[in-house]
């Protein structure tokens, strides 16, 4: 059985809205686009390629796919960080997406929560989820994921799209907590089933 990975950024209120530019999201009239920026160090990056070690896919809902190809499609081979995005297959849930934008991709019209048992169920390596809010609370919701990697960030951003469903009672087990220069705290979480 394949592991499912989900890696979020993460205000200290469960908002992960927007966290890569400003106008990436704005969704509810959020205008804190961008708000991991200030925070940023070259650790957080080291323990992003750490976790990308042995991912062979990702998915992701439309927007963050959209957001994501617009991004690492367009870097050329080389690139240390487009070969590490670009690498793994896509699978892309959407029921509008007419045609993929990124390299390798599948789209998943129906039937999620069977699609991606299905998904695990095949030889394969990680499979990565970021971003995704209705995705991800749909996989939390059926069990699917096996590991959270959360980044939390020192600041409240009072509203916004979070991953968890009011009513959502799931546990998970720390696994580890890593304190990085600029306040962020990287904690990882493995499913306690």
């Amino acid at each position: 059985m394949r592991k499912l990975v989900v890696s979020e950024f993460v205000s200290l209120d469960g908002v992960i809205q927007a966290p890569g530019g400003k106008d990436e999201d704005r969704d509810g009239g959020f205008e804190h686009g961008g708000w991991t920026m200030p925070y940023w160090h070259d650790d957080i990056g080291a323990t992003f390629g750490a976790l990308m070690q042995g991912v062979d896919a990702f998915l992701l809902g439309r927007r963050t796919y959209e957001i994501h190809a617009r991004a690492f499609e367009p870097m050329p081979a080389g690139d240390p960080f487009g070969d590490m995005m670009n690498t793994p297959k896509k699978y892309v849930v959407s029921r509008t997406l007419q045609a993929p934008i990124w390299r390798d991709t599948t789209i998943i019209r129906d039937d999620v929560v069977s699609e991606v048992a299905r998904l695990k169920a095949q030889p394969g390596g990680t499979i990565i989820s970021d971003g995704s809010s209705q995705l991800v609370r749909t996989l939390l919701a059926h069990d699917l994921i096996d590991e959270l990697h959360l980044l939390v960030y020192p600041l409240t951003l009072g509203r916004g799209k979070r991953i968890w469903a009011e009513d959502a009672h799931v546990p998970f087990t720390l696994k580890s907590a890593t304190p990085y220069p600029t306040g962020v705290v990287g904690l990882h979480y493995v499913r306690g089933r």
